[in-house]
């Protein structure tokens, strides 16, 4: 998935490489291709109607983002996830949110509480998929407010560890932050920036205890003996 945010939608336009990147870690992340996994070029190519350079440049973007590892003169091979791999990649996003919200705070002022609170409201309605698109606003409408091009910086070189819908695939996210942003818009409103910052920490590590069970369920930590002579 190419988004600013973990859980926002697919980019409409993707290049080849941003699309043959998203069709692998969708392989991945549904198990077509296990850990240790030779990584089917040739195929993917003639699945997306594309060179094999886009893939090959999708490759090295996966590499760096810890998807894959390339070995010379053997191929890419799928990169076994572990449920502290997991846990980091959401604590590091609370870290990065709560180092937004504080600067959202010192920046904008108390105007960002009343930009907010109505995507709070949105979030407890009765149907997820609103709920997931107020909760992605929120997390938008706080970096915007925190006026920092680092921040954005830093987010776009994260990779979305599930691709496509998020808030479909792990539906038990909604409401840990539909609680999490709520106690966030609290703090805020009381002007208590680390207090905010604390509770996004835990809100983002919340999820990514979601998401390890989630990986845990499709067996995606599962080691098994990895195949490379395939």
């Amino acid at each position: 998935m190419s988004a600013d945010l973990e859980g926002g939608p697919e980019l409409v336009r993707q290049s080849s490489g941003e699309q043959a990147a998203s069709y692998i870690r969708r392989l991945i992340f549904d198990g077509v291709l296990r850990p240790g996994a030779r990584v089917p070029q040739d195929d993917i190519a003639a699945d997306l109607g594309i060179s094999r350079i886009p893939v090959r440049e999708a490759l090295i973007a996966l590499e760096r983002q810890g998807w894959v590892t390339i070995e010379r003169h053997r191929g890419a091979f799928v990169t076994a996830l572990d449920p502290p791999a997991v846990r980091d990649h959401y604590e590091l996003y609370g870290l990065v949110y709560g180092f937004a919200v504080r600067r959202a705070l010192e920046r904008t002022g108390p105007s960002i509480v009343d930009e907010l609170a109505p995507l709070v409201r949105r979030m407890r309605g009765d149907d997820p998929a609103a709920a997931g698109q107020a909760i992605l606003e929120f997390h938008r409408t706080v970096v915007n407010a925190a006026r920092s091009s680092r921040i954005r910086v830093v987010l776009r070189a994260m990779s979305s560890l599930v691709p496509g819908d998020f808030f479909a695939e792990v539906p038990e996210a909604v409401g840990i932050e539909r609680r999490g942003l709520g106690a966030v818009l609290r703090h805020l409103r009381a002007g208590d920036p680390d207090g905010a910052a604390d509770a996004y920490a835990r809100t983002m590590a919340q999820v990514g205890e979601a998401v390890v069970r989630l990986f845990e369920a499709r067996g995606l930590f599962a080691a098994g003996p990895a195949d490379r002579g395939a």
